[in-house]
């Protein structure tokens, strides 16, 4: 047989020919392959030795009776859950997924970290009394989310801690409610919502102190509270906001907020206007709420409109006020404001009268005796000692220090000859004059008043009057021009709209700045689309027939600084609250509200954080009307306003006969009928001509009149522009310059 020379194949046949010469040498005792389970036929077994015989099983069940069998499988599986972590001992919990955390409780938020806001710190504890605690109930710090305390400004910090303390009963014992008093821009809302953040998140107690929580707002605002809480909070939380729909479609969505539960609801905050609530108070009212805001909260001044009962009748005993103007009017409707918020702590109003209202209201009289005014001041005093443990009031001074100068002028504007004549006409004929005259107060005063207001805007807007010869305007439309007519504007028969005119044209040419023009009729606003229309301003209006969606979404596009928009038109009675409207600069006030706080809300639209600009707002006012003497009687009601709220000493009256009497006249002689009562030291012969000297102000009440000149002392090139055009009024300016140290 042939084999291969390979050197592999010599290699491999020289190994085979070795081990055969080795078996040969040592015959195995053993044979090469056997059965490993198999015997041979003598009987002998061939097992591995490193092989174990199968053991026979020996636990089944004996027994296979049905019933046996199934308890001996229920029992199986009635053994408790056992974590599969090698050397566990906490606690299993009553959640079948997760494992809860062994050990101390601790707080949500790092209490000692840079820059944490901690709304509570718990008691400091001996080595002993460490020992005796159960750690399963200890307290933990509450601390705000960083989120927000990295963005809240020192006093945002402060008030956030107030409310807090207010609402959890620390500050009054057996008291959850509060009164947020800020003025405008100082940021109310980011305070709240930090509020209810920290509510719905943690507690003392190592769990959330409320489910739920709601806002309720004047209807302009529903949208923006729901931007609001988006922008600080970025989508960690998803509000409910009710701004319109169907009554079946709200009750439903209402009842579901409701009937939420548990510690992570889906919605925890509802927010809802003032009249959607009043409408679906039924629904609201079966469930509980943790906590309410009232934004814009001097609305419920009133404690007998239907409003405040349903609120009132709110299952919810932690209540927030926010509301930058508390008092209006007078003390009665300042203490439905705390009553609501902690009710009980001012007693009944019957008993709020008889012990601080009329005491306090006779010692602040002109005609006080000594003993009135010494009593006065002690019920004034022990009043803001009980209200200020619930209610907290910073001034826009504070804003002074982040945003830019503000410029507050008082332009007083003559009427024109059309205007006087129609005034002096109107005060012959009507009778509220006369019935004045002989002592007696009726309901046509007030139409008289109003008459007088709208002659001041514009004669246009009391034209039809004219025109049907009512009282007071007999005669009247022939003083009117030849071919007259109210389709078109015509801004030389008004010396407001004249100074207006003149203002948005030097704005418009010189600069890119923005205007928001704010009246109390809409009657004006429409003068002002015209005057818009023949000067070809592009413009946005809101007032009171605009839905709420729209609202927010004009808003949000005049604010944009690519929007054409030159002007926002505004009615101060739909949109004067809340609103941010920092896409303009300037604000014209084109004519007074009785209630202060009505004024002050809307010129506050402007000036607020994210502003870029110096702000001029501009308050119109018509020489030696009846504008002039609601403007003073503003001033009156400020005074009340801070001697309670502020703690400052200012006077407070009441109209009288005799001043009812001045509303019905006229001043043709004076440049400023208000100047001239304040008895300014500054101005010679109406021109200022030194500083006033030391102690000595502008005037005692009306505070913002802090400079009175002529041209020469004009900061605004708008109003030089339009003294320049031979526009005769004087101006009064209020600005924050001195604040940021400006010279």
């Amino acid at each position: 047989q042939r084999r291969s020379l390979a050197p592999s194949q010599l290699a491999k046949r020289k190994a085979g020919e070795e081990e055969e010469e080795e078996e040969d040498r040592h015959p195995p005792t053993t044979r090469k392959r056997q059965k490993p389970v198999s015997e041979t036929e003598s009987g002998e077994c061939y097992r591995s030795p490193f092989r174990k015989p199968l053991a026979q099983l020996t636990n089944r069940p004996h027994c296979l009776d049905s019933s046996q069998h199934e308890a001996f499988i229920r029992s199986i599986l009635s053994k408790p859950f056992k974590v599969p972590i090698p050397n566990y001992k906490g606690p299993l919990g009553l959640r079948a997924l997760g494992i809860k955390r062994a050990g101390v409780r601790s707080p949500l938020h790092d209490p000692f970290e840079e820059g944490a806001l901690v709304l509570y710190e718990p008691p400091l504890l001996s080595a002993h009394d460490q020992l005796k605690i159960d750690k399963d109930k200890a307290p933990v710090h509450v601390v705000v989310d960083p989120v927000l305390s990295r963005v809240l400004r020192p006093h945002q910090r402060e008030g956030v801690k107030f409310l807090w303390d207010c609402v959890t009963s620390r500050r009054i014992p057996g008291s959850h409610g509060c009164i947020m008093a800020d003025e405008m821009g100082l940021g109310k809302t980011l305070q709240c919502i930090t509020l209810m953040w920290t509510l719905l998140r943690q507690s003392p107690d190592c769990k959330p102190e409320i489910e739920k929580a709601m806002v309720v707002s004047p209807s302009s605002l529903v949208r923006n509270w729901y931007n609001e809480v988006e922008k600080w909070l970025g989508g960690r939380i998803q509000p409910l906001a009710i701004d319109g729909g169907s009554k079946e479609e709200i009750d439903r969505k209402l009842v579901g907020f409701m009937n939420q539960r548990g510690l992570r609801v889906p919605s925890p905050i509802l927010i809802i206007s003032y009249e959607t609530f009043r409408l679906h108070a039924e629904a609201l009212q079966k469930g509980s709420v943790g906590l309410v805001i009232c934004d814009e909260g001097h609305r419920l001044k009133n404690s007998e409109n239907q409003t405040y009962q349903a609120l009132n009748s709110l299952n919810t005993p932690r209540r927030v006020l926010i509301s930058g103007t508390p008092i209006q009017n007078d003390l009665l409707e300042y203490f439905s404001l705390v009553h609501f918020v902690n009710s009980g702590i001012l007693g009944t109003a019957q008993e709020f009268k008889r012990h601080f209202e009329i005491p306090i209201l006779k010692g602040r009289d002109a005609d006080a005796s000594e003993a009135e005014r010494h009593k006065g001041e002690e019920r004034l005093k022990e009043l803001i000692s009980i209200v200020n443990r619930c209610l907290i009031r910073r001034t826009s001074d504070i804003l002074s220090k982040y945003l830019p100068v503000k410029i507050e002028q008082v332009v007083c504007c003559r009427l024109t000859p059309l205007q006087a004549e129609l005034y002096k006409n109107f005060l012959k004929q009507a009778k509220p004059v006369e019935e004045l005259r002989e002592g007696k107060i009726s309901v046509s005063s007030l139409s008289s008043i109003t008459s007088l207001k709208k002659l001041c805007n514009h004669p246009a807007l009391i034209h039809d009057k004219c025109v049907e010869e009512e009282e007071g305007f007999m005669g009247a439309l022939d003083l009117f021009p030849a071919g007259y007519s109210t389709k078109s504007v015509e801004p030389q028969l008004s010396g407001k709209m004249l100074v207006l005119d003149y203002i948005l044209a030097v704005t418009k040419s010189t600069s890119n700045d923005k205007v928001v023009l704010v009246s109390n009729y809409t009657q004006t606003l429409d003068l002002f689309e015209k005057l818009c229309r023949n000067r070809r301003y592009l413009y946005v209006r809101l007032d009171g027939t605009m839905s709420i969606k729209k609202r927010a979404k004009i808003v949000e596009r005049f604010n944009s600084p690519s929007s054409p928009e030159f002007i926002f038109m505004l009615s101060s009675k739909a949109g004067g609250c809340g609103l941010n409207l920092i896409g303009a600069n300037r604000l014209v006030m084109f004519d007074p509200d009785w209630n202060p706080a009505n004024d002050e809300q809307a010129m506050a639209r402007v000036w607020r954080d994210g502003q870029k600009k110096t702000c001029y707002i501009y308050r119109l006012l018509s020489t030696g009307t009846i504008e002039e003497k609601i403007f003073q009687r503003q001033t009156h009601k400020k005074a009340l306003s801070s001697c309670v709220v502020d703690e400052e000493q200012d006077v407070e009256r009441h109209f009288s006969l005799g001043e009812l009497k001045e509303l019905f006249t006229l001043n043709e002689t004076t440049t400023s009928d208000t100047h001239d009562k304040i008895k300014c030291r500054r101005c010679v012969n109406g021109h200022q001509v030194r500083p006033p000297p030391e102690g000595s102000d502008c005037t005692s009440d009306l505070s913002q009149w802090n400079h009175c000149a002529d041209k020469r002392g004009l900061q605004d090139s708008v109003l030089k522009a339009a003294w320049d055009a031979a526009i005769t009024f004087t101006f009064h300016h209020h600005s924050h310059e001195e604040q940021r140290g400006i010279p």
